[in-house]
């Protein structure tokens, strides 16, 4: 398997910049797993297609202001994304440029923090010189909303706090939104309560598990960076009840999914756990607890389309892969892209089952 069959052409026009608003005004596209037959709905309509034999799982990670903007002492800019929670005062980062070890940094002449080693030299870890309550009000004052590089929203931060955060959030510690849950509004959670879908939360903090291009050695390894998790015993609880009884388990994301099938014993039963997954799934791998997936459209070549493409694929199909282009997903994306359907972070959505 290589990274090349993975790809697919987006014209650059179909990339969104901005949310729907409302949020729930998205477009759905829906895809029928085992035939590969698409209908096409707004968002919204969850409504009509769910129903009290439903479970959907969350993501209610929280997306913080990940992304400060420091110099060296020579005045030199450094754009720093803090990746990873450490420990209270240190991060794991990506930094624009490279940072050398024990290097220090400043935020308006004023000595913030210095570098030290990592074992892995492309994500230096960032020690800050203040308290850790301080430097959590530090972030949230002076860090910026961690948007993916294709996006030009052409908003201001406070509105970019707000559009790239879901109506759930509650666990702050994501560098990226889980996209899928954007779309969702606290009206259209009420709707679907009342209909009778049943609504569980998890949360996995997105970091370069999730976001950062995958490589053929990752491919080849089977392993993604680490994120951390928590699926605490209650959602286990109700999961496992919901799936004995036969109720379908529908995960709202990629990250809620991998949480997901990381959590289970070797008779398919969640198991409570409190820690960090590297669990890569790509074509091949077998599905053992979702029954549906909701999700975004997702970037050429990344770990979320692989996962997307598994879901579809034997043996969860009949279906065997062999490339993206050739599979019922990609000729969903090119439906989707026929009828000018919006990509990516702040695109539509399909629903598959």
């Amino acid at each position: 398997m290589k990274l090349t069959n993975f790809d697919y052409h987006l014209p650059p026009s179909l990339i969104a910049h901005h949310p729907n608003n409302p949020r729930d005004r998205s477009r759905l596209l829906f895809l029928n797993k085992a035939t590969g037959q698409t209908k096409h709905y707004h968002f919204s309509d969850l409504t009509k297609l769910l129903t009290p034999n439903d479970v959907l799982v969350l993501n209610q990670t929280k997306v913080f202001p990940a992304r400060l903007h420091l110099h060296k002492s020579t005045g030199g800019k450094v754009e720093i994304l803090l990746t990873k929670r450490l420990s209270p005062n240190s991060f794991e980062a990506i930094s624009k440029p490279g940072l050398k070890p024990n290097q220090p940094l400043f935020h308006n002449h004023k000595h913030i923090a210095t570098t030290t080693p990592n074992s892995n030299p492309e994500l230096p870890i960032i020690n800050f010189t203040i308290s850790a309550s301080k430097l959590d009000q530090f972030i949230n004052s002076t860090g910026a909303t961690p948007i993916p590089p294709y996006i030009h929203p052409h908003s201001t931060e406070n509105k970019l706090r707000h559009y790239y955060q879901t109506v759930f959030a509650k666990e702050s510690g994501s560098v990226a939104a889980p996209t899928a849950g954007l779309h969702f509004t606290s009206r259209l959670l009420k709707n679907l309560s009342n209909h009778g879908v049943n609504i569980q939360y998890l949360t996995l903090h997105v970091g370069l598990g999730t976001f950062k291009p995958v490589t053929s050695k990752q491919l080849s390894t089977n392993t993604l960076h680490p994120e951390s998790y928590n699926l605490n015993s209650a959602t286990a609880h109700n999961l496992n009840q919901a799936k004995q009884s036969g109720k379908r388990i529908i995960a709202v994301g990629t990250t809620t999914t991998r949480v997901l099938e990381s959590c289970l014993d070797q008779n398919n039963h969640l198991t409570p756990s409190n820690g960090q997954t590297q669990l890569f799934i790509k074509p091949s791998y077998h599905f053992r607890f979702i029954d549906g997936l909701i999700t975004n459209f997702h970037l050429p070549q990344s770990s979320l389309l692989m996962l997307t493409s598994a879901f579809i694929s034997h043996p969860n199909t009949p279906h065997h892969f062999s490339s993206f282009s050739k599979s019922h997903l990609g000729q969903a994306y090119q439906a989707a892209i026929d009828q000018r359907y919006r990509f990516y972070s702040f695109g539509d959505a399909m629903i598959i089952i």
